[in-house]
């Protein structure tokens, strides 16, 4: 008996674990529930209501073949071991197959099932799956992790010319076992189910993931770099809550990028290539989390920047958390985020720059928040976004560079159409007024709108002069390895 553990990888057809575990024989899936250590991990309620109706769907399609899907509770990951093995003897099983995932305590935690399993005699086979590319085969000359994204990308490049990953026949059906699937819970104590509106906007199971990349494919890729950076357009593909689940692989996301390309990935439609370069920037924060561990444990990419003198300051942070900060682009993308578990990567950074430039408030704050409430949340990405705002990480935006929230606004919701979706009660403002209320009506802007907690300009000069103190601030760009 074969069986293979389902972690962020919930799906059927270019699963490398499943296809590897069904090719040796018969074979059982099992999932394992984690409440404490998803709460200690900050994971969100609606990301885990979408594991679960995700797991919903997988069991039906794993049924079709026969595959049952085990439940099983483990509710720390240091519980996995006995866990696994209780099972593996139950079921007679000689090996477990699993996908590779990142981050300390994920690697801890199979390095420990490995050997628990090891001991009785059980095979552990683990697998590259959920990246191109496994964290340790893209180096520099010098053989350490690449800090810079544009070099991680040229060598990217030139390994995808020399051999393209191939995608992975689904599993056929199996001879019936004599063992029935678990019921997957409805909800999980600790993680309040979700409104049926943000449900309904994230539907469950591969096909929803397949119909998001084909239409993104046909119709929207082309125009994806003119219009990602603007929220009130459909210009993202919306799939980043299924790639972080693993509803829908990396590897499907490049060859359907590449048959809207003609197989090209550095030239041809600009579209194409700067999604696969979003793809790449994936890949890339993924391999920072393996090769520089202490940006898992909450430690800054920079260690110089621990020294940053961040402020304390709840109540503008409330204000940031709670969508009322008197700056319209930034409360009603904390508002989409509250609402949709869900916010445009553009405006990600723009929240993210006046949390930790504006307001010196630690980033680490905003890193937490943001996973508390994100649907894709995502360790690697969210780490890897909020430090290169903040200045702190890798390949990270200068510590001069800070966004203008009401000239990101003008520049990118000029209309003011995507604040008005969010933020109704500016709806009477034209579309100039719109971006800074409090300029528009004398002393008290709009009734129902609190005016700016913080001046921007002075605000700016504050951050600025908090990062030339550092005690030595290592040069910040392209220049470094």
């Amino acid at each position: 008996m074969q069986l293979i553990w389902l972690r962020s990888d919930l799906r059927q057809h270019d699963n490398t674990a499943l296809t590897a575990a069904a090719e040796r024989g018969p074979t059982v899936a099992v999932y394992l529930l984690s409440p404490e250590q998803w709460q200690e991990h900050d994971d969100a309620p609606c990301k885990v209501d979408f594991w679960l109706r995700n797991l919903r769907e997988l069991s039906k399609t794993l049924g079709e073949l026969n595959i049952p899907l085990l439940i099983r509770s483990a509710p720390r990951w240091d519980q996995a071991p006995a866990v696994l093995l209780e099972l593996c003897r139950q079921l007679n099983v000689e090996a477990v197959h699993v996908n590779e995932e990142y981050g300390v305590h994920e690697s801890r935690r199979d390095a420990a099932v490995a050997r628990a399993l090891q001991a009785e005699g059980i095979a552990f086979h683990s697998y590259l799956d959920q990246l191109l590319f496994k964290p340790g085969s893209v180096l520099t000359k010098t053989g350490t992790y690449f800090q810079v994204f544009s070099q991680f990308r040229k060598v990217c490049y030139e390994r995808l010319h020399r051999s393209m990953p191939s995608l992975i026949k689904a599993p056929s059906a199996q001879a019936p076992l004599n063992i029935a699937s678990d019921p997957v819970p409805d909800s999980i104590e600790g993680f309040p189910t979700p409104g049926q509106a943000l449900r309904n906007l994230w539907p469950a199971g591969e096909a929803e993931a397949r119909r998001r990349l084909d239409t993104f494919a046909d119709v929207q890729i082309d125009y994806y770099k003119s219009e990602r950076d603007f929220p009130a357009k459909p210009g993202t593909s919306q799939l980043s809550a299924y790639l972080a689940a693993g509803v829908i692989s990396p590897r499907q996301c490049l060859h359907a990028a590449l048959q809207s390309n003609q197989g090209e990935f550095e030239s041809g439609k600009v579209g194409a290539v700067t999604w696969i370069n979003e793809l790449l920037w994936r890949e890339f924060y993924k391999h920072i989390l393996v090769g520089y561990p202490r940006v898992s444990r909450h430690r800054a990419f920079r260690p110089e920047t621990e020294a940053l003198a961040w402020r304390e300051a709840p109540q503008e942070l409330a204000a940031w958390q709670e969508a009322r900060t008197g700056l319209p682009i930034i409360d009603a993308a904390m508002r989409q985020l509250l609402e949709t578990g869900w916010m445009h990567n553009r405006l990600r950074m723009v929240v993210a720059m006046f949390l930790t430039k504006n307001l010196l408030i630690d980033w680490r704050e905003g890193e937490r928040f943001f996973m508390r409430h994100l649907i894709d949340g995502d360790l690697a990405a969210n780490n890897g976004g909020w430090q290169w705002s903040a200045s702190t990480g890798t390949d990270a935006a200068p510590y001069f560079r800070i966004f203008n929230p009401i000239s990101q606004s003008e520049k990118f919701d000029s209309e003011g159409l995507f604040i008005k979706h969010w933020l109704p009660e500016l709806a009477g403002l034209n579309k100039k007024e719109v971006h800074n209320p409090a300029s528009a009506g004398g002393l008290f802007g709009v009734a129902d709108y609190p005016p700016p907690i913080v001046n921007l300009s002075t605000s700016r000069e504050r951050a600025l002069t908090a990062f030339k103190n550092l005690p030595s601030r290592a040069s910040v760009g392209e220049g470094h390895e």
